[in-house]
């Protein structure tokens, strides 16, 4: 084995330790078919009230002008299916925020993971993303081969379907990099035709201002009253078009003690939820992704569906 080789696998050995469900490699570039895609989607104004996503459009295409020197994108694929869900006499949230918040669990790994290379392979020098800063993830998970983009612009993977956190390090280590995987939505249209809110507004492209997630979650000001009764009864995100993904029959449950929930979460009736005070939601939330949404949020948007 070449250095490169043997610092491949090394790396892929340690993500695994880790806990990391896959681990692809790319070499750091310009993202050449993203930049039209990524300029249309903004034009078109699909981002809504998230401005941040016209910020930094050079670095979103191109992680060299984002981490200086750097060579590989390594991205890492970490699993969040719940082995339990909430009872159906709830308001619902979406699974990835039913433990402790992803972004501290997921830097705590890459922070190890990072020393671990530093540790055996000598001075590298590269930076960890989860979802903090402008890199394209997802399109970097199926630059490496962990899964292709689905209709529903979510990646998606044949052996585990699409309920995962997507996480990159980037160096300036050159590795063995892969390759891509071939597209395996066929003619299925189920996420499309699922969608409550028509957001898929053709395949591979969701128009983020129609999302569920983005009302409950992004959007400060009041709901726009056209999406009164579409809701489906989530008040924190929406999981709809991963549901009805054929390839979410493969979910396994994940193995992360720190994203089980809370019990209560899971026990909590549509009357609850009615009723809970800021206090209950303090404890229920504590290191949540929920939080995001604040107490007053989360209030807004049940106040909408019931």
């Amino acid at each position: 084995m070449n250095s490169k080789e043997n610092h491949t696998h090394f790396i892929k050995s340690e993500a695994k330790r880790l806990g990391f469900l896959s681990c692809g490699i790319s070499k750091a570039g310009f993202l050449e078919e993203e930049a039209p895609r990524l300029e249309k989607w903004l034009n078109n104004n699909m981002h809504g009230e998230m401005a941040y996503m016209e910020n930094h459009f050079d670095k979103r295409l191109d992680p060299t002008k984002l981490v200086e020197g750097s060579k590989s994108v390594i991205s890492l694929l970490l699993n969040y299916y719940p082995e339990e869900q909430q009872n159906s006499e709830s308001y619902k949230i979406s699974k990835y925020a039913y433990g402790k918040d992803y972004h501290f669990v997921i830097k705590e790994k890459l922070k190890t993971l990072f020393h671990s290379i530093q540790e055996n392979i000598g001075e590298v020098y590269g930076r960890a993303f989860v979802d903090s800063a402008p890199v394209l993830d997802k399109a970097w998970a199926a630059k490496s081969g962990l899964g292709w983009m689905g209709k529903h612009s979510n990646l998606l993977t044949q052996q585990v379907g699409s309920f995962y956190f997507i996480a990159e390090l980037i160096v300036d280590l050159e590795l063995e990099y892969d390759t891509p995987v071939t597209d395996h939505c066929g003619t299925c249209t189920a996420c499309i035709d699922a969608c409550p809110t028509e957001a898929i507004v053709e395949p591979y492209v969701v128009d983020g201002s129609k999302c569920i997630s983005y009302f409950t979650i992004e959007l400060k000001n009041e709901i726009p009253t056209e999406m009164q009764g579409k809701f489906d009864d989530w008040m924190f995100g929406c999981d709809v078009c991963q549901d009805v993904c054929p390839w979410n029959r493969f979910s396994k449950p994940h193995e992360e003690p720190l994203f089980n929930p809370n019990p209560e979460l899971l026990s909590m009736t549509k009357k609850d939820w009615e009723e809970i005070t800021e206090d209950v939601f303090k404890k229920t939330f504590k290191k949540s992704a929920v939080k995001r949404t604040k107490f007053s949020g989360l209030k807004r948007n049940i106040d909408f569906i019931k």
